[in-house]
C-alpha cells in the first residue's frame, strides 16, 4: 500500500497563512490504514490548527471531510456541492500525492495544499510500522532476485550483487539493516536458482536509496520483529 508521513506542523501552518476558511479532506484507504490521513488524523490536525491560530489571534474556520478514496474521481464528486457553495478559500489534502493532485485538478480555482509527504509503497509489519518494499521503478527485477527487491532493500540500490560493505549478512550502514544481496543469495540458493543472478543488469541512476521504514509517532517496533 501507499504510505505517507504528515508534514511538519510548522510547514502546514505556514502554507495556510492568509486563508481563513479551509476544508481539510482525508482519505479512507492507504493513508488511513497507515495512520496518517484518515478521519481521526483530519480531526487532530484541524484541532491543532485551530488552537495555534487562536493563540496567534488569527482564527481559522477549518472543516474536515473524509472520503473513501481521493484517487478516484467518483468519490471526489461528493465534495462538489460543499465546495460549489464557495465557502472555502483553500483546500487541504491528507491523501497521497495522487489524491492531492486529483483534488487540485477537480477544483482548479481553489488553492489545494498537501498536509502529508508520500513515502512510497510498503507492507504493514505491525500497527504503526510500515516497511518500504517497492519504489514503482517500472523495471521490476524480482523474477531473478528471488522476490527480494534490491532497489528498496539495498542502501545503494545495487543490481549486480553486494558491495564490499556486506558483513555477516548485514549492511555496512547499520547492523540492523540486512544486506539485500545476502538475502537474495540465500533465497535463490534455497530454490536451487543461483544461476539467476549471473546475468549482468545495466545500472540505473537511482537516488535516495536508503531503505526506509515508516514508524508513526507513538508506536514502536515489536521486540520480536525489531531485527
Amino acid at each position: 500500500m501507499i504510505v505517507a508521513n504528515r508534514k511538519p506542523f510548522a510547514e502546514i501552518k505556514e502554507m495556510l497563512e492568509g486563508y481563513t476558511k479551509v476544508l481539510n479532506v482525508g482519505c479512507g484507504t492507504c493513508v488511513s490504514v497507515c495512520l496518517t490521513g484518515g478521519e481521526k488524523e483530519v480531526e487532530i490536525l484541524n484541532t491543532e490548527l485551530e488552537m495555534a491560530r487562536r493563540l496567534d489571534d488569527n482564527p481559522i474556520d477549518i472543516h474536515g471531510h473524509t472520503i473513501e478514496r481521493q484517487c478516484d474521481r467518483e468519490y471526489l464528486a461528493e465534495l462538489d456541492e460543499k465546495i460549489a457553495e464557495g465557502e472555502f478559500d483553500a483546500l487541504m489534502s491528507m491523501a497521497c500525492g495522487v489524491g492531492i493532485q486529483f483534488l487540485a485538478e477537480r477544483y482548479p480555482d481553489i488553492p489545494t495544499f498537501p498536509a502529508v509527504d508520500t513515502s512510497g509503497l510498503a507492507v504493514n509489519q505491525a500497527v504503526g510500522w510500515y516497511e518500504e518494499r517497492c519504489r514503482s521503478c517500472s523495471q521490476c527485477v524480482l523474477g531473478f532476485t528471488g522476490g527480494i527487491c534490491p532497489i528498496t532493500l539495498c542502501a545503494k540500490g545495487l543490481l549486480n550483487g553486494p558491495c564490499g560493505g556486506t558483513n555477516m549478512g548485514n549492511c555496512e550502514i547499520s547492523n540492523d539493516q540486512p544486506c539485500a544481496w545476502f538475502r537474495i543469495y540465500e533465497r535463490l540458493k534455497g530454490q536451487d536458482r543461483l544461476d539467476a543472478i549471473k546475468s549482468i543488469n545495466v545500472t540505473r541512476g537511482w537516488k535516495d536509496q536508503s531503505p526506509r521504514d515508516l514508524l508513526q509517532p507513538g508506536y514502536k517496533k515489536p521486540e520480536s520483529m525489531a531485527k
